[in-house]
């Protein structure tokens, strides 16, 4: 209710002390009787304040009284002057200090009257808000049976309320908006999302204000789950619009709810398939069909991505819905991603920018905390070699494994590097390729000085030119083929051959 709507009761007599016109527009949200001197660490704002002034033993506790009551965000003071037969004056001059607004209660109206009106008038507000949200909430559950979309649903309360509304992933990804979240202020919402340890929260971001609200229950992990993002401060909307999004968090959930039992029936499909591919069997007529089934044109370049927590086999259908929110970021259209599980490890196939795909991914980094999640990712291939994209994700993953962080991400791009292939293979295999293939000439060059691994390093760098290495290294033609030959003889290897120029070089880099 208002200020006003209290002062013109007829049957309370209250009369105004201080407060224009404008004043008496206050809404009071609350009623909060005291005597106490300092009542601020009871207030949160927008109440009316009742007091009898039992507090006010000298002119100065009404500074310091009044001080701590428009310092809350009270709406008003009420006074009763029963105790000094009015409203001292200092107690006045305090409130147009502070410019709060001070109302006089007669001694023969008693504050639970004042009280009583006030309670009751909230109450009955309360009460109209709560039957028209309601009836909007039915209103819009009936359509959304009938046919609206959750797009839909957004758009219509950021029409009514004038607040632009999302539903996004744990990665980001648009379900719904109005208006997107710029790009700038995107890995901020999501990290709030993400971290806060109580939710709704507020996020203030490159001059932006937004409100984010979990969709589905607390207990759920929140990488896997969605969200509502609005604009502004939650505490500052008014109880329509407060309404009217939760109704939206509402519709969220059922429509997250009914995507997920869709995918649940997907899944039996997209293992089929990933059993297939992981089988040497992309190629297959069959693979096709699968993938088809599962909503992919088999006839595209797809990429596939291979992920799993380290040391965490229990949250393999977790990974898989991690994969499937990531990659359905390049999937075009409704079609989601064919994600499967196998050999421990969750298996997406899908077509577009695997570095898009990584950098959503890499979005959930905050939420893992003491967890790690390992992802590789194949180059874009032909179905026909889907089994071979497969095993260069196994692969990335596994170089993935190798690294720093809680979610490292690596492309099949990467494999193509010797460097990065020799860091996949562990350190006593590697020193034993190594040592198995040049032994014979790392013990001659430390007996004899002869130079022969120098030499070596310096052919193969040259691509076998006698006379560049002869340039490099400030010797004779004739000594540089002395030297060779002799690394041959004690190898036997042949380094004419390119498999073997290919080994010694390999063990070199062991080395």
């Amino acid at each position: 209710m208002l200020l006003r709507d209290l002062v013109e009761h007829p049957q309370l007599g209250l009369r105004v002390l201080h407060g224009d016109a404008a004043a008496l527009e206050r809404a009071v949200r609350w009623v909060y009787t005291t005597d106490l001197i300092d009542p601020s660490r009871y207030l949160s704002g927008g109440e009316l304040v009742i007091s009898g002034m039992v507090w006010r033993s000298t002119p100065a506790d009404s500074e310091r009284f009044v001080a701590a009551v428009a310092g809350a965000g009270a709406a008003a003071l009420a006074a009763g002057d029963a105790v000094f037969g009015g409203i001292p004056d200092d107690v006045v001059e305090a409130c147009r200090r502070h410019d709060l607004p001070l109302i006089a209660v007669p001694e023969r109206t008693s504050f639970s009257d004042v009280t009583e009106l006030v309670v009751g008038a909230l109450s009955a507000a309360r009460g109209d808000r709560l039957a028209l949200s309601l009836s909007r909430q039915r209103e819009l559950l009936t359509a959304v049976a009938g046919g609206l979309g959750l797009a839909e649903v957004a758009a219509r309360i950021t029409a009514s309320t004038g607040l632009a509304c999302r539903v996004l992933t744990a990665t980001g990804r648009s379900v719904a908006a109005s208006d997107p979240v710029p790009e700038q202020v995107l890995d901020r919402v999501v990290g709030a999302f993400l971290t806060a340890v109580r939710l709704p929260a507020v996020v203030r971001a490159a001059g932006k204000v937004l409100s984010v609200f979990p969709v589905g229950p607390a207990s759920e992990q929140r990488m896997t789950s969605w969200f509502v993002a609005v604009d502004g401060a939650y505490p500052d909307w008014d109880p329509e619009a407060a309404d009217a999004v939760s109704g939206l968090v509402a519709i969220a959930a059922l429509d997250r709810a009914r995507r997920c039992e869709g995918l649940r029936v997907a899944r039996d499909i997209a293992d089929d398939a990933i059993e297939l591919i992981a089988a040497g069997g992309g190629d297959r007529p069959e693979t096709a069909v699968r993938l088809r089934q599962g909503g992919l044109d088999p006839t595209g370049a797809l990429v596939v991505a291979v992920a799993a927590f380290v040391d965490r086999p229990d949250l393999l259908e977790t990974v898989r819905a991690v994969l499937v929110d990531a990659a359905s970021h390049v999937t075009p259209g409704e079609n989601p991603p064919v994600v499967g599980v196998r050999d421990g490890v969750a298996v997406a196939v899908f077509p577009g920018d695997a570095a898009r795909f990584a950098a959503a991914l890499r979005r959930l980094e905050p939420a893992l905390g003491a967890l790690r999640l390992t992802v590789g990712t194949s180059v874009p291939y032909g179905s026909a070699a889907l089994s071979g994209a497969m095993q260069e994700a196994r692969h990335a993953r596994d170089l993935a494994r190798m690294r720093e962080g809680s979610l490292p991400v690596v492309t099949g791009a990467e494999l193509t590097s010797h460097v990065a292939l020799l860091a996949a293979v562990p350190d006593d295999m590697r020193r034993a390729f190594a040592a198995r293939v040049l032994a014979p000439v790392l013990e001659y060059d430390e007996r004899t000085g002869a130079g022969l691994r120098a030499t070596l390093e310096a052919f193969l760098d040259c691509s076998g030119s006698w006379s560049r290495v002869a340039e490099q290294l400030h010797l004779h033609v004739n000594t540089v083929r002395y030297r060779i030959g002799r690394v041959e003889e004690l190898t036997g290897r042949d380094l004419g051959q390119f498999a073997d120029r290919v080994d010694v070089f390999l063990a070199l880099r062991s080395l």
